[in-house]
């Protein structure tokens, strides 16, 4: 079992960029996918970026280009680099660890980003 920690998160204005961090309690060298989702109250859970063990990298259309994760098996680290962030941005940003097996999946508990207008 992995544990993840989030940090990051903050208030910013519309256009602004923050980078999100997430720091695993072991190693993520073996972890299939290490992802970020978002939560907005009301809302269903959505997949922001998703990393693979092989490099390759998937996005939600709505941040393609803007946003841009990766992830650091040596220090056991995935980040967000977020760019030219909007208010539609605004959510609570959640780490996953996905082991690929239908079972072993590991949340953190989340940071708060807010985007003003």
């Amino acid at each position: 079992q992995v544990q993840l920690v989030e940090s990051g998160g903050g208030l910013v204005q519309a256009g602004g960029s923050l980078r999100l961090s997430c720091a695993a309690s072991g190693s993520i060298s073996s972890i299939y996918a290490m992802g970020w989702y978002r939560q907005v109250p009301g809302k269903q859970r959505e997949l922001v970026a998703v990393a693979l063990g092989g490099g390759i990298t998937n996005y939600a259309d709505s941040v393609k280009g803007r946003f841009t994760i990766s992830r650091d098996n040596s220090k056991n680290m995935v980040y967000l680099q977020m760019n030219s962030l909007n208010p539609e941005d605004t959510a609570v940003y959640l780490c996953n660890a996905d082991y690929g097996n239908g079972v072993w999946r590991y949340w953190g508990q989340g940071t708060q980003v807010t985007v003003s207008s």
